[in-house]
């Protein structure tokens, strides 16, 4: 049997043909020629199977897999793909925006609806800058936590992105979707300045102006890190109340009494609005003085205008109130008549020998 025979025999289910004998006469020196195939009628061509036709598709399937592979890495490099990853591979942002509260009802509402309905929105990530094969968040931090929390992938987009591009991709998603409270970016613009971010670029990602920047980090640099962490996001509290807390906490006993407030019970198990309310209120009872009265208030009724004054007492000063709608202009003439009064009140006082 020939080699070809062979091999159609091992390859091609073909069974060897015979050598035709020799025509009398012929010359038997002259090479046989082997009849083609007869094909009977109704008889059908036999499929080719075995190494050959598996091989086939082998390379069949990895050429398709090579195209799909080449179409998603297009794909993910013009940030077009959503695609799913595991939340161990992806790192948080370089910049950190939000104050996680330890209470948090929005956050369970969304863990909720993604273990529902799935993740609706996906996140941005980028290829990690230091670390192979790991990613790192531009924005969607919290459906990153939530999809964590329920041990499923993250759906994501990842987009190859600057350090700047991906602070002001962070700021302007938080702000378009879920507002930061008045906290949050001034300690984020306070980060970004500490990593050395020019002010161009936190105005970007901020969406804001250089006087609201200079406050915003004036106010994160007043509070201890670690207050603003303790107390968390706070989304009612504004500049005016985080500056009140500020001159709170330069009381001589403040540091005290926030690391007995910040280990209460209480404190922890309350959401970030009543934990600011609760470490005002601390600071300001406890901050004062043993033994300081609360202030006398007296009121003061004008014949026919009925209370028309308040006063109120205190060991460091003496307020007093007029009510300009029972008593229009009297407030100003009392202001005008100061003078005159102090003189009687020093003559008083030499009369009592008190001089």
């Amino acid at each position: 049997m020939s080699r070809k025979d062979t091999l159609n025999s091992l390859f091609m289910g073909r069974r060897p043909q015979p050598a035709a004998a020799p025509a009398s006469g012929a010359d038997p020196a002259a090479p046989s020629v082997t009849p083609a195939p007869v094909h009977r009628e109704g008889e059908k061509e036999r499929v080719r199977t075995g190494a050959i036709s598996a091989m086939g598709a082998s390379l069949q399937q990895l050429t398709e897999g090579a195209r799909t592979a080449a179409r998603l890495q297009e794909q993910i490099a013009s940030g077009t793909a959503v695609i799913d990853l595991d939340p161990a591979v992806i790192d948080g942002s370089m910049v950190k925006d939000r104050l996680e509260a330890e209470v948090d009802p929005g956050f369970e509402a969304l863990v909720r609806s993604i273990a529902e309905s799935g993740q609706q929105v996906p996140i941005l990530v980028r290829p990690h800058p230091a670390a192979s094969g790991r990613y790192q968040a531009a924005y969607g931090h919290r459906r990153l936590r939530a999809a964590a929390r329920l041990g499923v992938p993250v759906k994501a987009v990842v987009r190859p992105l600057s350090d700047v591009e991906l602070v002001i991709a962070q700021g302007k998603e938080n702000l378009d979707r879920e507002q930061l409270s008045f906290i949050e970016k001034a300690l984020f613009a306070r980060r970004l300045e500490d990593q050395g971010f020019d002010r161009a670029t936190l105005g970007a990602a901020l969406s804001t102006d250089k006087g609201d920047l200079s406050r915003y980090i004036a106010v994160a640099r007043l509070i201890p890190e670690s207050v603003l962490i303790a107390i968390g996001p706070a989304r009612k509290a504004g500049r005016a109340r985080w500056l009140t807390l500020a001159e709170r906490l330069k009381a001589p006993r403040a540091d005290r009494i926030m690391a007995e407030l910040l280990q209460s019970p209480g404190f922890r198990a309350a959401e970030s609005d009543v934990r600011f309310m609760m470490v005002l209120e601390a600071l300001d009872r406890k901050s004062r003085p043993r033994g300081r009265a609360r202030p006398e208030v007296r009121v003061w009724k004008a014949p026919g205008a009925g209370e028309a004054g308040r006063i109120e007492f205190s060991d460091t000063q003496t307020v007093l109130t007029f009510d300009d709608s029972r008593l229009p202009a009297f407030g100003r003439f009392v202001a005008g008549e100061l003078d005159a009064l102090y003189a009687r009140f020093l003559a008083a006082r030499e009369d009592d020998g008190e001089a």
